[in-house]
């Protein structure tokens, strides 16, 4: 059985309705509101997976995801990849 990677956590901004109701339930204090409403992660590092603020959104606009190893590490090539497109369009 492969090893489960840190969770990693996505947020639908166009789902949500900046209640706050998941930055209240974290218990790692993983998520934060900004001063316009905005929910974001704040430390990604923290979080435990507990799905706490996925299971509290009434708009279903946040989700966690137990990325295994192998996930996590073919999302860090894609990101890297389109970092990689966006300085070479700069140029």
């Amino acid at each position: 059985m492969a090893k489960k990677g840190k969770p990693s956590i996505e947020i639908y901004g166009s789902w949500c309705k900046r209640c706050g109701i998941c930055v209240a339930f974290c218990p790692a204090e993983v998520l934060a509101q900004d001063d316009s409403g905005v929910i974001y992660v704040k430390d990604p590092d923290h979080c435990t997976g507990c799905e706490l603020c996925e299971l509290r959104c009434p708009d279903f606009a946040i989700q966690v995801r137990q990325l295994k190893k192998k996930e996590k590490a073919e999302r860090t090539v894609e990101k890297m990849k389109g970092e990689l497109h966006e300085d070479l369009e700069k140029t």
